[in-house]
Order: structure tokens, then C-alpha cells, then sequence
């Protein structure tokens, strides 16, 4: 009987964890402890290019991993994610008919976390990383 139990608790336990919040990373910039995530309500993994150009792009990849490719066409391999609470709720700025969130993004050869910007602007479904690279979203949240 106590087998039972243990085994229903351990099938629930196991199943509320892997239906549970986002996943949060912590990073370390300035000596200031922040928090960041790639889930935050909208498809922000894809690939980012400069408007009616194909190169260099930008690629984010739902883990959090990616590369951003330099104006000489270099690619650099990144670590990404969004600024968000230690919950995992994404902090941004509100915008008319937008919303503006910090990117932090480490490459993979350094310690250091940089930061850029990324908005989301709702009436032109567009997503704009690092200011200038763009990719175009469907936003399936509409009802």
C-alpha cells in the first residue's frame, strides 16, 4: 500500500513539474544579479535579417543558444534570453501598439553579457532585435 502512495506521489510530483512556470536563468552583469528568459507569450526564436536583406542574420533558437552573424558575414555562437523577473514574468515597456524588452545575449567564447533592445510591434507584426534586424510573426494569441 505505501508502494502505491509513493508511486502516485511521484507521478504527481513528476507531471506538476514538467507543467510548471518557464524556465528562468540567472546572469550576472555589472555585479548586479538579473533574470532571463525565452518564453515570454510571443515566437520570439527565429531568425532576425536586416529589412529586404538576407544577410547577416540573426538566429535564436528556442534553448537559448543561436548565433549572430557580423556585417562581414562572421558568425559568433550566442547564449540569449529576455529580461524577466525571478518568476519568470518578461519586464518590458509599453509602448503604442508595442511593447520594448531587454535582450541580454553572452557569446559562447566570453564570460560577459551584453544587452540590446527588442520590441514587438502588434499592428505591423514585426519583431525588431538589436534595433535594425526584423522577422515578421504570426501571432496566434488573437481572438
Amino acid at each position: 500500500m505505501k508502494f502505491l502512495h509513493l508511486l502516485v506521489a511521484t507521478l504527481f510530483f513528476t507531471a506538476f513539474q514538467s507543467h510548471s512556470q518557464v524556465h528562468v536563468d540567472q546572469i550576472t552583469h555589472n555585479s548586479k544579479e538579473r533574470y532571463i528568459t525565452t518564453t515570454i507569450g510571443y515566437p520570439v526564436p527565429g531568425t532576425y535579417a536586416p529589412l529586404n536583406q538576407k544577410q547577416p542574420i540573426t538566429v535564436l533558437n528556442p534553448d537559448g543558444t543561436g548565433f549572430i552573424q557580423a556585417d562581414d558575414l562572421s558568425k559568433q555562437k550566442i547564449n540569449w534570453g529576455i529580461e524577466c523577473t525571478d518568476e519568470g514574468v518578461a519586464v518590458f515597456k509599453e509602448g503604442f501598439n508595442s511593447a520594448s524588452y531587454t535582450f541580454w545575449y553572452r557569446p559562447n567564447d566570453s564570460e560577459e553579457w551584453y544587452y540590446s533592445q527588442f520590441s514587438i510591434h502588434f499592428a505591423k507584426k514585426k519583431m525588431f532585435l538589436m534595433g535594425e534586424r526584423v522577422k515578421v510573426y504570426e501571432d496566434y494569441n488573437v481572438q
